[in-house]
């Protein structure tokens, strides 16, 4: 069964003194408070792992020491991993739950286990036995954290319910001192050899001179890994140029104009996934061998070694009208008056961004939406972001 919530136990000293003398012993409740021993945990014994392959496995082991002045009466350990791991066995005193992607954070899979013994200072202790991570075939660039708790860091409300573990419970022993850590959290990457192939799929148009036309053009991840832009790092758009001789009435979701072309961002960057740009188009006038392109941004991918579909053509064939022009090049696709288009989104001045806007799943955009939809949401939402990234600290 899932652990209950435990709420922080009042200060031992405030307690007794209200119990005793009742309120009027209020006005020594301060000094008592201030002079109460208390535990400080920290968490060490945590490093980064790389070099893995789909289909391993490898030991996670943390310690736990106790640099405050009090014990702690119960402990909690709290493991969190990105969507390419996943726990193999998980002991009776742990409950696991799936979190979804929110605010800044991945998906992830958190197990929380529960240890219900005392902690003294200056002693070093671990689990007698390490949890065991399996890697998935989805698989790259991966995280792990870990956090220790002197109070039930409770479920997190953006996730599944917990469920209690079914291996048998574990106990922490003693461990080896100069293992202690300094920090109550640790944040390490998990490396896996694998591979994520990004493509784009073209358009074939057809249509008379005066006609408004649809073109839809399309992102795929095909995997197999999924990919995690860590903050800071530039990641993937997707460049769309319409072809000569039309005009564009209405942009593409999560697209913005950039010069005679525009610069589209996605959702999810998880295997499998897709994000399909719908153009309307116009088309204003025939213009021999009229080619437009869509194609990926060329920062450094890696873990992409397959180029050849980076690129994909835009046809248009034009019925009626003379032909204009020789070389069919790109349209003038700024946009202009003619773009109505209110589903724009903004990225730096070379068009891309950062994890920090990259929310996969949740309906966020890559490139963050601009304009006055995503003012009013910001607006609204100041508060409950706040309050979320209060209660995300529960696994941090």
């Amino acid at each position: 069964m899932p652990i209950p919530p435990h709420p922080r136990r009042a200060p031992r000293a405030v307690a007794a003194t209200l119990g005793a003398v009742g309120l009027i012993a209020l006005a020594t409740a301060p000094a008592a408070f201030g002079d109460e021993a208390a535990p400080e945990l920290v968490v060490g014994g945590v490093a980064p792992v790389k070099g893995l392959k789909p289909g391993d496995g490898f030991d996670l082991s943390a310690t736990v020491a106790n640099k405050g002045t009090g014990a702690a009466e119960k402990v909690w350990i709290s493991y969190a991993v990105t969507r390419g791991l996943d726990f193999a066995e998980v002991p009776s005193n742990c409950r696991t739950q799936q979190v979804r992607p929110y605010d800044e954070m991945p998906e992830r899979w958190i197990a929380v286990c529960a240890f219900d013994q005392v902690v003294e200072p200056g002693t070093v202790y671990t689990p007698e036995k390490p949890l065991r991570v399996e890697v998935l075939d989805r698989a790259l660039n991966d995280e792990l954290r870990v956090n220790v708790w002197d109070v039930d860091p409770g479920a997190d409300e953006n996730g599944s319910t917990p469920v209690a573990g079914t291996a048998p419970a574990v106990k922490l022993v003693e461990g080896q001192a100069g293992s202690e850590g300094s920090a109550r959290v640790v944040t390490v990457p998990i490396s896996t050899v694998n591979t994520a192939d990004y493509q784009v799929t073209g358009a074939a148009l057809k249509g008379s001179v005066g006609d408004e036309v649809t073109m839809k053009v399309k992102f795929t991840n095909a995997g197999p890994a999924w990919i995690m832009p860590r903050p800071g790092e530039r990641s993937v758009s997707v460049r769309i140029t319409p072809p000569a001789g039309t005009s564009v009435i209405k942009r593409g979701q999560f697209c913005r104009a950039e010069g005679k072309g525009y610069v589209c961002g996605m959702r999810s960057m998880n295997e499998g996934g897709q994000e399909t740009y719908t153009f309307e188009l116009k088309i204003d006038k025939r213009v021999a061998n009229a080619k437009g392109q869509v194609a990926l941004s060329t920062e450094a991918r890696p873990f992409d070694p397959n180029k050849a579909n980076d690129k994909a053509d835009i046809t248009l064939d034009v019925t009626g009208g003379e032909p204009t022009g020789s070389t069919g090049g790109p349209a003038d696709a700024s946009g202009g008056p003619a773009d109505t288009s209110g589903g724009s989104s903004t990225a730096g001045d070379d068009g891309t961004t950062t994890n920090g806007d990259i929310l996969a799943e949740t309906g966020s955009s890559t490139l963050p939406l601009a304009g006055a939809a995503a003012a009013a949401v910001a607006v609204g939402a100041g508060t409950l972001l706040a309050v979320r990234r209060h209660r995300a600290r529960s696994t941090d």
